[in-house]
């Protein structure tokens, strides 16, 4: 794909609520004293890089670290320029999908570069859920459903639940949404294929 499209994530200008696309996906928020961190552990160093610098076009400091598992950990300092976004994802201390959201384009790239893997000959692409948090994954669904890509729950039972896309539109249509992969060869191979 070499034209940008109108709607894609290069095309809109960078905002706090480009998180919530990490959130969507195994990305968690902690909240103390009207200031909130968001952070996730990723499979890849490229997807550590790539979500540190999409933290940082959002104007908040990023740091890459390592999980206790020994996986690339990147998360933001505890700001108040968070905490609205942490009210909107929690309902009580638990992650909660707010109501009626619909990922934005740099939503769906942030969601993309923590947990999208590509699946068969390029054919079907899986944005990857929080297995932690069972009761978003519906709701998920109904939101990129909302957002014109229809996906397809799989792996409720498993460690790696996730909405698949299949279909040259849809696949179409969520890269005319999240742009072009990042410069890394690992990042272009996990990328979604039109």
């Amino acid at each position: 794909m070499n034209q940008l499209s109108f709607f894609s994530a290069e095309a809109v200008p960078p905002a706090v609520s480009d998180l919530s696309g990490l959130l969507a996906a195994q990305g968690q928020v902690s909240v103390a004293a009207g200031r909130a961190r968001v952070s996730v552990v990723v499979d890849a160093s490229w997807r550590a890089d790539a979500v540190a610098e999409l933290i940082e076009e959002a104007g908040l400091a990023a740091e890459i670290t390592r999980s206790d598992e020994g996986s690339p950990l990147v998360r933001t300092a505890s700001v108040p320029e968070l905490a609205a976004l942490a009210t909107r994802w929690t309902k009580g201390a638990v992650k909660a999908v707010p109501v009626g959201w619909i990922p934005d384009s740099r939503a769906l790239r942030a969601w993309v570069l923590a947990a999208g893997r590509s699946e068969g000959e390029g054919d079907r692409f899986v944005l990857g859920l929080d297995p932690h948090a069972p009761d978003t994954h519906p709701i998920l669904a109904q939101s990129l459903m909302r957002a014109g890509i229809a996906p397809t729950l799989i792996g409720t039972r498993g460690a790696g639940p996730g909405l698949r896309i299949v279909g040259h539109k849809r696949l179409m249509r969520l890269v005319e949404n999240i742009g072009q992969a990042p410069d890394r060869q690992e990042a272009r191979e996990a990328w979604p294929q039109v």
